[in-house]
């Protein structure tokens, strides 16, 4: 299931790793193959056997990057980048070469065997270069996020730009105690695996994670005309509370503890910019942040794990299975108006 998801949250990207795997198989049949090669039946052979090696290489990093939670996954965490990227261009190289093996005896029977001996070599030293350069391709935008890499390259917060996003401050309730009883380095790795399991919900419904913060995560999502997508927050929340309540006793074997947390949701405007020479980034500014950062605070003295102010939910649908306390008006440090705000919680038939 895992699987799936990813892949239909990234058909675009297979889309062009198709049509550039077309292409380039169009493009080595006409520059490395025989005259009387480069006839149109030959060229849909190549066009094929290009979209069947595409796939495979897609297959490969869609199960590494769908592994579910599991000794191989945390052993290639730990690794140094460097060290994880060449396993995986590895791994790729040889199912590439596996496939196109296989292609070759199916779509051309009649001359495999002059086909091996005159190209299978050029064709491991072509599979290798390409899985390097796709594996770096997926782990920039692994890195710093696919939205922000097209915005550096687009140049669209190169002047600050306005817009409407809806934002959650997700934060870790109880981390300086957590590094008093267990230690600072087990302590940050609890987090640290905190923000590796969260990140399927917040990817399943939308989300986009602008930063971390410490023991805290800022996730945005843009502010539609359509109230389920808006409610995509908060289902947002719900799905990372089942999730790390079906972690509870991996977290309590590892570290013998696991992470409770709360969240603060607002929405309206906020101005996005890039900023910094030496280090660039995306950066928002606005009350908007601070409504939101202010929210999380409050849930630890409210002692609620989820509060949405009524500018959300005002353009947000009530998901299935929720209820929605009434509204209370909540004096923010640092703002003098006070903020509308209601404590969403599941519902007693939910429950």
């Amino acid at each position: 299931m895992a699987a799936i998801r990813y892949a239909r949250r990234h058909l675009r990207f297979l889309a062009g790793l198709v049509l550039a795997g077309v292409a380039f198989g169009i493009s080595y049949r006409y520059l490395f193959d025989p005259l009387e090669e480069r006839t149109p039946l030959f060229f849909i052979r190549s066009a094929l056997h290009a979209v069947g090696v595409t796939c495979a290489g897609w297959a490969v990093h869609l199960g590494f990057a769908a592994i579910p939670r599991s000794r191989l996954r945390s052993k290639l965490r730990r690794l140094p980048l460097a060290a994880e990227f060449a396993i995986k261009a590895l791994v790729m190289t040889a199912v590439l070469t596996l496939v196109t093996l296989g292609l070759e005896f199916a779509l051309y029977p009649p001359q495999s065997q002059q086909w091996f001996a005159r190209d299978l070599p050029r064709i491991v030293g072509i599979a290798f270069p390409a899985s390097l350069l796709i594996g770096a391709i997926f782990e920039f935008r692994r890195l710093i996020g696919g939205r922000v890499l097209g915005s550096f390259l687009l140049g669209t917060y190169h002047r600050p730009q306005r817009e409407q996003r809806i934002v959650m401050f997700l934060d870790i309730r109880s981390s300086t105690a957590l590094a008093v009883q267990m230690g600072e380095v087990l302590v940050h790795d609890l987090i640290t695996q905190f923000f590796f399991d969260i990140d399927e919900p917040i990817a399943e419904y939308g989300g986009e994670v602008h930063a971390y913060v410490g023991d805290a995560v800022i996730i945005t999502w843009p502010l539609s005309d359509d109230p389920e997508r808006n409610a995509r927050a908060v289902r947002c929340f719900f799905a990372a509370e089942d999730r790390m309540a079906g972690l509870t006793p991996a977290y309590a074997q590892e570290f013998g503890v696991a992470p409770r947390f709360c969240a603060g949701v607002h929405a309206g405007p906020i101005v996005i910019s890039e900023c910094g020479d030496a280090k660039r980034q995306i950066a928002y500014f606005g009350d908007t942040m601070n409504v939101a950062a202010r929210l999380c605070d409050h849930c630890k003295t409210a002692e609620e794990t989820l509060l949405v102010s009524a500018d959300l939910l005002r353009t947000a649908s009530v998901p299935p299975g929720l209820a929605i306390e009434t509204g209370t008006s909540i004096t923010l440090r640092g703002r003098q108006s006070p903020v509308e705000a209601h404590a969403v919680r599941r519902s007693a038939s939910a429950g």
